[in-house]
């Protein structure tokens, strides 16, 4: 169970960070060099993957690296979900497959694990 909160806690802030560094990438005036990127959006983005990393390092201390890998391509998973419903990016049938295929090979991996 602990492993499932674990990995759920670094997924979320994953999403939470791609979602900020995303609205804070377009928020500012393009032309500004890199001076636009530096937002409280980018900024609060770079701690949320920090805070990803820490779950990461968590969830590595409870199953194998590779198994911690595989577990954390939930996040493409999630982001793609929550660009599209955040952010009302489009997700067209190919990516749809993909998302399918990812969301295989998480089931594939945790299986072996029993």
């Amino acid at each position: 169970m602990k492993v499932v909160l674990v990995l759920c806690g670094m997924v979320s802030f994953t999403v939470i960070a791609n979602l900020l560094l995303k609205t804070g990438a377009i928020a500012g005036t393009p032309g500004q060099g890199i001076g636009h990127l530096v937002n409280w959006r980018v900024l609060l983005g770079f701690v949320s993957f920090g805070v990803a990393a820490c779950f990461y390092t968590a969830l590595m201390q409870w199953v194998p690296l590779n198994v911690a890998t595989s577990f954390a391509a939930a996040q493409f998973v999630a982001v793609i979900v929550a660009a599209r419903f955040f952010l009302s990016e489009p997700i067209d049938w190919m990516q749809w497959a993909g998302i399918a295929l990812i969301a295989l090979g998480i089931s594939l991996v945790g299986w072996s694990q029993r």
